[in-house]
């Protein structure tokens, strides 16, 4: 006897992800998969931006530290930067986080 069709509950996603958006969800998802990095962008997005120079005394991490974890940031495309004189400002890629959202609906 074949399986039944009918699903107990609704798909996740109407269609699903092909190999191309795979790779550049776990891209994503692999940038932020670091309790530093979570927090940042946490921080950043709660305040709308930020500056470098808060982050090592908020995060209790060395400036090298912080700015190694937001350049990996940056090049995944989660945050945007900004220099504003000497330092660097930052805020969230809103479009990089909503494809997270819709990917994992």
């Amino acid at each position: 006897m074949a399986p039944s069709q009918d699903l107990c509950c609704s798909p996740l996603s109407s269609e699903p992800l092909s190999a191309d958006d795979a790779e550049e969800l776990a891209a994503l998802l692999k940038a932020l998969a670091d309790p530093v990095r979570l927090r940042l962008v946490n921080m950043i997005a709660t305040g709308g931006d930020a500056c470098a120079c808060d982050f090592p005394a908020a995060l209790g991490k060395s400036q090298p530290t912080v700015s190694h974890h937001l350049t990996q940031l940056v090049k995944a495309g989660i945050l945007e930067r900004e220099q504003r004189g000497k330092w660097a400002w930052f805020t969230v890629n809103p479009a990089r986080l909503a494809a997270i959202r819709t990917a994992l609906r």
